[in-house]
């Protein structure tokens, strides 16, 4: 079974009220352990439950066919949050990789015509931005997601599909603030620094990003979003 974590934004609710639920879907630039999705749950409203089914190493095709999709469907979220990218690139393994012209928008297609099936609202998200700097000193980060990222944009506007450029919006961020600073967002794996997950600080930083976006493309839960982080909001439980 998926590691889910089930989290509910802290706050003053009517236990007789239905809580509004998000469900987080993507590999571990989403969940919990390393991913955006620790700091997104500390903006959401008390009257918000927040389900992160995102799971480590898992691409757009791996996730459906371990049956962790079908699980994430039978949450019956309101909204699904969408994102892969990483483990679909090639050299991740026949269980994994996809083609970015061919079978990834096909598993983005089925991603949203199944949320739609249940009733619920799909938002495609792109995918966070790996943090390597190009070596020739230039302050630009080297790009080697963008054929997944252009996919699910045209999925999204072929789909009327709302659409979080969280791609753009990291390596803006990332760019701007320089190679220095920007090392300070990353995680430590084996002594190493990893210039892909997040540690603490950098969850909430990449959450408000995704937040902000959300406002925008969504803008019938922007009541449900805050403009700063509850840093009290639980952090959930895992479930194996």
């Amino acid at each position: 079974m998926f590691a889910t974590a089930l989290v509910f934004a802290q706050g003053p609710t009517n236990a007789l009220d239905k809580k509004l639920r998000i469900v987080l879907v993507g590999d571990s630039t989403v969940n919990d352990g390393g991913g955006w999705g620790y700091g997104f749950n500390q903006f959401l409203t008390g009257d918000v439950e927040c389900i992160n089914t995102a799971a480590n190493g898992r691409s757009s095709k791996s996730f459906i066919a371990q049956g962790r999709w079908q699980k994430a469907l039978d949450l019956k979220g309101d909204y699904y949050l969408i994102q892969f990218g990483h483990n679909d690139e090639p050299g991740k393994g026949p269980d994994r990789e996809t083609d970015p012209a061919t079978t990834y928008p096909q598993n983005l297609a089925r991603y949203v015509d199944d949320v739609r099936a249940i009733s619920g609202k799909p938002v495609l998200v792109t995918s966070l931005t790996r943090r390597n700097f190009d070596k020739s000193g230039d302050g630009k980060l080297v790009p080697n997601l963008m054929p997944y990222v252009e996919a699910m944009k045209r999925v999204a506007a072929e789909k009327n599909v709302p659409l979080l450029d969280l791609h753009s919006d990291s390596i803006a961020l990332c760019e701007k603030i320089g190679p220095e600073k920007t090392a300070k967002f990353n995680a430590v794996k084996d002594g190493k620094p990893d210039t892909t997950h997040l540690n603490a600080g950098a969850r909430v930083v990449f959450a408000r990003l995704v937040v902000e976006e959300l406002r925008k493309a969504v803008p019938e839960l922007a009541p449900h979003l805050l403009t700063e982080p509850n840093t009290n909001a639980a952090s959930g439980t895992s479930k194996p």
